[in-house]
């Protein structure tokens, strides 16, 4: 089974039992349309260090990344694009769409809640209300890259819940690096897995070692 087809099925299963089924459908809808580069990426680092590791046992953890990364970026969303500016049927949209945003954040807290990613997950939550309160006060072209501290951030959590479930320890600093730097090598939206990370992405996470170096000097942070 492809990778981004697998955390697709893992997200939308973390989210079968929610109610009322109109909510329900409208993360469904945004599952159906998301990049799933967050969940994916957590299967390629599991899969880097155990190239064996059975998938299966990743797929919540996986599908918690990529819950939490959907969540905070509907937020992000509906807080530069204010929606409520008038009374209409798009308000209640809106309004579905932060409850949305907030089943999304804590459907995927609780999929990792378990895991050596836990920290590091309400760390990615507290960073980005701290970027986002910040951007209010920010000069415009300062505002994108504070924006693309939520990718940098879901990156390095992503490789952090996929290889912590092989080897059960903290990443080591230069691999959450490079993992930042991954998302921080695009403009705009966040593509699909199969543009965002670069042939030989689970090459460069295994090659990272314990101490945290890296065997091989790279020329840029998605030099594969």
């Amino acid at each position: 089974m492809d990778d981004a087809v697998r955390a697709r099925e893992a997200a939308r299963e973390a989210l079968s039992d929610v109610e009322p089924g109109a909510l329900r459908e409208v993360l469904y809808d945004h599952l159906a349309d998301a990049s799933m580069t967050p969940g994916v990426l957590t299967f390629v680092s599991a899969r880097a260090l155990d190239p064996g590791v059975d998938l299966d046992l990743i797929a919540e953890r996986a599908a918690g990344v990529q819950l939490i990364y959907e969540g905070l970026w509907l937020t992000r969303g509906l807080a530069h694009d204010e929606p409520w500016t008038e009374l209409s049927e798009a308000d209640v949209r809106a309004d579905m769409e932060i409850l949305a945003a907030d089943v999304f954040v804590s459907r995927g807290f609780y999929l990792l809640a378990r895991t050596e990613a836990a920290e590091r997950a309400v760390g990615t939550v507290r960073a980005f209300g701290r970027d986002q309160t910040t951007r209010r006060s920010v000069p415009e072209a300062d505002r994108e890259a504070l924006d693309r501290n939520l990718e940098a951030d879901v990156f390095e959590l992503a490789v952090a819940a996929g290889t912590s479930a092989v080897d059960g320890g903290a990443p080591p600093a230069a691999l959450l690096d490079y993992a930042s730097g991954l998302a921080r090598g695009y403009d705009g939206d966040l593509p699909p897995a199969a543009a965002a990370l670069p042939d030989g992405t689970a090459e460069r996470i295994a090659s990272f070692s314990a101490d945290g170096t890296d065997d091989r000097v790279p020329s840029s942070p998605t030099d594969p």
